[in-house]
């Protein structure tokens, strides 16, 4: 063979090599363990870089990157008063400890997308509103004051560590001199907003006023939602709202108030759960409300039920706006539930997930004296710092999960929660969890390629393909 062609034929080889080299994957793997003899860190992730395996396993993880769904909107928790006045009992130096480790998109969770509460909810130290003058239907002595101490504090300390934090809030309850009970707390047989244009017009004026004064003050809302739980009466701030209350309230009242003072933030109905009845699909069967609005807003619906929603209202966006609270245990087997509660929102059209109770002090208890699970507990007399088990998990799935990603298809061939993306630089990531005693491996199956990955025993796994 002339020396020109053979030349040419190795270069060709070479050239087709690297091709083939290059688009090959490999796989990395970051962990977190559910082992019981492992304390949580503030940094609880492990990793690897997975090695060449040669492998007879049968399970199998396929993922399709050309099947696409929604696009991620973030991951988050919620700001509430009781974790800010627990944050605000820290020195400086602890305060930003935590904060870069929920905030901080390089050395922490990470945090996105963010709830906080209108006046009280049921952790806030105790029941308040922003108008107590009765009668004040143009709420001039309207004052977020009581949030200056503690709640603000909370949200512009996270905000300076990431400034792209978007937030999304809601009401627990109107003032009480807007409601048929007279009182911010529930229990009552007319725990309900005033059926009157007088106060639906004052009502609006009174969120409408919470998003400027926020705004005064250094803290953009993004989103609201007019009521949290909208079938809720309960022994702490709530109140009843029902759908076609909710439909009259955005219709006639709130989108003209925010129409007439140019007030930009989207408008999502809810926040609604399942409990004893289907409110949402009651609401969103008002074709003129669906239009209306920029999505709606749900919290403990089982995944049936979203996919109901979605099936018949494919054009109405979900945000998620409440992870289950649990009971104050912060147990690893609670920890071990979450993912699978998050896939049932995202892996069925949602496009985020927001925690709960991102801090709470020493008492895990609220201002009505019931306990709940948070990321971190701190204890006010002594400045010690907790991180539970569910931190652990909410660091992995935020660090792996964010704002951008677009879901793409996959299939589990067991019985696991697992959810694929694909990330605007093109990175592929599956988050899967192995609750056996024993380490498990997958073959992830991509177009051509099969690529055996480990998955630790006891562990929530993020696997990336570069």
């Amino acid at each position: 063979m002339n020396r020109k062609i053979q030349f040419v034929v190795i270069v060709f080889a070479l050239l087709l090599f690297n091709v083939a080299s290059a688009q090959k994957k490999r796989a990395k793997v970051y962990y977190i363990s559910f082992d019981k003899n492992q304390p949580i860190t503030a940094n609880p992730i492990k990793e690897y870089i997975q090695d060449s395996l040669s492998s007879t396993a049968k399970d199998k993880l396929w993922i399709y990157p050309k099947l696409q769904f929604q696009t991620i909107t973030g991951i988050g928790g919620c700001f509430n008063e009781i974790g800010g006045e627990a944050l605000l009992s820290l020195n400086p130096e602890k305060q930003k400890e935590i904060l870069t480790n929920l905030f901080d998109t390089i050395n922490g969770c990470g945090f996105s997308f963010c709830r906080t509460a209108i006046g009280s909810s049921d952790f806030g130290i105790d029941g308040y509103s922003y108008s107590v003058k009765a009668g004040d239907y143009e709420m001039k002595s309207f004052s977020i004051k009581r949030d200056e101490k503690f709640v603000l504090p909370y949200i512009k300390a996270a905000l300076h560590v990431n400034p792209d934090v978007k937030i999304f809030a809601s009401p627990w309850s109107p003032p009480s001199w807007l409601k048929e009970s007279g009182k911010l707390v529930g229990k009552e047989n007319n725990n309900a907003l005033i059926d009157s244009p007088q106060i639906f017009t004052a009502y609006a004026k009174y969120l409408s006023k919470y998003i400027t004064e926020y705004a005064k003050s250094g803290v953009t809302i993004h989103r609201i939602t007019p009521q949290n739980e909208t079938d809720a009466n309960t022994n702490y701030p709530s109140c009843l709202m029902p759908p076609a209350q909710m439909s009259q309230f955005i219709l006639k009242y709130l989108s003209p108030e925010f129409k007439r003072r140019n007030v930009s933030t989207q408008i999502w109905a809810g926040t609604y759960r399942v409990y004893g009845k289907f409110e949402a699909l009651e609401l969103l069967a008002d074709a003129n409300l669906r239009k209306s609005i920029a999505g709606i807003g749900i919290q403990y619906t089982k995944a049936p039920n979203i996919v109901d929603l979605k099936t018949l209202f494919p054009e109405v966006k979900m945000m998620h706006t409440e992870g289950i609270c649990y009971n104050g245990d912060n147990s690893i087997v609670q920890a071990q539930k979450r993912l699978k509660e998050i896939t049932d929102y995202l892996c069925n059209g949602v496009e985020n997930y927001a925690y709960w109770n991102m801090i709470l002090n020493e008492t895990g208890k609220s201002g009505w004296n019931w306990k709940q699970n948070a990321l971190i507990n701190i204890n006010r007399t002594n400045g010690s710092i907790t991180y539970n088990p569910d931190y652990a998990v909410m660091y992995l799935i935020s660090k792996f999960i964010k704002k951008g990603d677009v879901r793409i298809a996959h299939y589990l061939s067991i019985d696991a929660p697992c959810i694929a993306l694909k990330s605007p630089k093109g990175t592929y990531k599956m988050i899967v969890q192995n609750d056996e005693n024993t380490e498990k491996t997958v073959i992830l199956q991509l177009e051509n390629q099969s690529i055996p990955v480990k998955i630790s025993a006891l562990s929530l796994a993020a696997i990336e393909l570069n």
